[in-house]
């Protein structure tokens, strides 16, 4: 049951390459790829088979260098780019980086504002400043938390955090004890979208992931989002009263 190690392994592989790909060269890229094929010349049980091993792995991370380059020049579109370059700190010219704290970086400085002005209990429901200035663009939408952090401060934002956090483990434990296999996974995936979304939209509004628009499940503004989500929950919980009925 669960997912295999080696889905995680080959996943954080990819991740590693396009992100030095990005960040530095192919080169450095395919440096990476050889230490890895050297730990898995000397860790592998089977000789006769690491020759073909380390070569389908060298291919693999050669192939996926080479596509992250290509899509990153080729195929994103510059507003794209950019956010990827604030967020790995490509650009060194000083006033490029003026210049893109004035526009890309200007939500995200708003709503780093908006948060660290909460203080420590923040300013009172519908007191914000900056909420009630409009001062971050789609406050209501991708930057919802922003308007947390600045109203209710940081015992509000961990509160908020702590739910969801308890809501995803909920998932995963009834997740845990149902018996048929399609209501296990259902609820893995469940757990695992909120997951994605709670972790990518927190950590778009203080600047630890690109922005990419992704909602607040919840909390942000918008039916579509709201029902998707509603659904998810709803269906995952009816599954979970099938299993107690069996009872």
């Amino acid at each position: 049951e669960g997912i295999s190690q080696i889905y995680l392994l080959i996943a954080f592989i990819i991740l590693s390459i396009s992100i030095l790909t990005i960040k530095t060269s192919i080169s450095t890229a395919i440096l990476l790829s050889l230490i890895i094929i050297l730990l898995n010349y000397l860790y592998k049980k089977k000789k006769s088979r690491r020759f073909i091993n380390s070569s389908m792995i060298f291919l693999f991370c050669i192939f996926i260098s080479f596509l992250t380059d290509y899509s990153y020049k080729n195929i994103l579109k510059t507003h794209q780019r950019n956010y990827i370059s604030v967020w790995l700190n490509l650009e060194k010219d000083p006033i490029k980086i003026k210049q893109m704290k004035r526009t890309i970086l200007y939500n995200l400085n708003e709503s780093e504002k908006a948060i660290s002005s909460g203080g420590l209990t923040g300013k009172g429901y519908l007191e914000g400043t900056r909420t009630i200035g409009n001062f971050v663009p789609e406050q209501h939408s991708d930057y919802i938390f922003s308007t947390v952090g600045e109203e209710w401060g940081f015992v509000g934002s961990s509160f908020i955090i702590i739910l969801y956090i308890i809501l995803i483990l909920r998932i995963v434990a009834l997740s845990e004890l149902q018996k048929n296999h399609f209501s296990r996974i259902y609820g893995y995936s469940v757990a695992s979208i909120i997951f994605i979304h709670f972790m990518i939209n927190i950590g778009m509004v203080l600047g630890l992931t690109p922005t990419i628009g992704i909602p607040l499940p919840f909390l942000s503004y918008g039916g579509s989002s709201l029902l998707a989500f509603t659904l998810l929950l709803f269906i995952f919980i009816r599954l979970d009263a099938n299993r107690i009925n069996e009872w």
